[in-house]
C-alpha cells in the first residue's frame, strides 16, 4: 500500500513544524519527525510546482505575477469567497496590448484553459498600460483581485458582472459598471491596422469569438487578478500576505494502488509526489 501525505495551507518557510508535532524530549521520534517534516512541502513549494507542472513560463507568464495570483487565490480560499471552481484568470497589465495576457488556469486538472488578448481602459494607456484608477468615470482599469459573478445581456451583449475585492483599488467596479465583455476591438486584425488594441472604459473585454466561451467557464466565484508592478499596491494587498495563510495539520492518507489519484492545485489536496517532481 502506498501512501500520500496531502497539506493544508503551509506557511513560506521550511522550517514551519505544524501543530502536534512531538516533543523534544524524545530524540528518536522527534528527529524522525523532523525528517518528515523537512520533506513537507511549503506554500512555495507548492506555487512553484504548479508553475511548472503548467508549463506557464512557455505562454510569457512570468513566475513573480503567477505566485501573486496564487497567493491570493489561496486567501480568497480561506476566506471563503470564492465558489467551487478551483480557476485563476490573470490579466498580466506590464504587456503590450497586442500580446496576448489574458490567463485562466485550471488549478485541478494543471492545464492553462484560457490564453487570450484583453483591452485595458482608454485612460490607462494607448498600447502598453500606464495609470489606474477605482473611480466613477476614470475610465481606466482597475488592479487586484476581482470575484466573477452573475452573466446578463446587455448594450455590449453577454457580459459577466464582477466584484473587486479590495479596498480602494478596485471595490467600485460593480458602481462603475465595469465588466468583462465581447469587443470587436480586441483582435489580431485591429493590432493589424492600428498598432495596438482598442480600449475600453475600464472593462476588461475579449474577442468577440471566445468572450462568451470564457465567462461561462469562469462565471460564479472564480478569481481574477489584474497585475501590474506598482509598488504601492503590491506592498499593500492584504491578498498578497502569505503569513496570513494559516497552517494546518498534515493527513496522512492511505492510497491503494488501483485508484487513480488526481492531483488538484489547492493546498489541501497536493499531493508531496506532486510538488516535489
Amino acid at each position: 500500500m502506498q501512501y500520500i501525505a496531502y497539506f493544508v495551507f503551509a506557511v513560506c518557510s521550511a522550517s514551519f513544524v505544524y501543530p502536534g508535532a512531538p516533543s523534544q524530549n524524545n530524540s528518536g521520534v522527534a528527529q524522525a519527525e523532523q525528517s518528515e517534516s523537512a520533506m513537507l512541502p511549503t506554500l512555495e513549494d507548492s506555487i512553484r510546482s504548479i508553475y511548472n507542472a503548467i508549463g506557464l513560463e512557455k505562454y510569457d507568464l512570468s513566475y513573480e505575477v503567477f505566485r501573486y495570483g496564487m497567493i491570493g487565490f489561496y486567501t480568497l480560499r480561506q476566506e471563503g469567497k470564492l465558489g467551487s471552481k478551483n480557476l485563476l484568470s490573470i490579466i498580466d497589465f506590464t504587456k503590450s496590448s497586442t500580446k496576448k495576457r489574458f490567463y485562466t488556469i485550471d488549478l485541478d486538472n494543471l492545464n492553462l484553459k484560457f490564453y487570450t488578448y484583453v483591452s485595458h481602459g482608454r485612460n490607462t494607456g494607448e498600447d502598453m498600460a500606464r495609470s489606474f484608477s477605482n473611480a466613477v468615470h476614470s475610465n481606466q482599469s482597475s488592479l487586484g483581485f476581482y470575484t466573477t459573478a452573475e452573466t446578463y445581456i446587455g448594450s455590449k451583449g453577454y457580459s459577466l458582472k464582477l466584484d473587486g475585492m479590495e479596498k480602494g483599488y478596485n471595490d467600485n467596479i460593480r458602481t462603475r459598471a465595469v465588466v468583462m465583455h465581447e469587443a470587436e476591438y480586441v483582435s489580431e486584425y485591429w493590432i493589424n491596422h492600428n498598432g495596438r488594441l482598442g480600449r475600453s472604459q475600464g472593462c476588461p473585454a475579449l474577442p468577440k469569438e471566445l468572450s462568451r466561451e470564457v465567462i461561462d467557464v469562469i462565471k460564479n466565484g472564480t478569481a481574477i487578478f489584474a497585475y501590474f508592478n506598482d509598488a504601492d499596491y503590491l506592498q499593500s494587498s492584504q491578498y498578497l500576505k502569505p503569513a496570513t495563510l494559516m497552517p494546518a495539520p498534515v493527513e496522512v492518507i492511505p492510497v491503494d494502488d488501483t485508484i487513480a489519484i488526481t492531483a488538484r492545485a489547492l493546498p489541501e489536496l497536493m499531493p508531496v509526489s506532486q510538488l516535489r517532481r
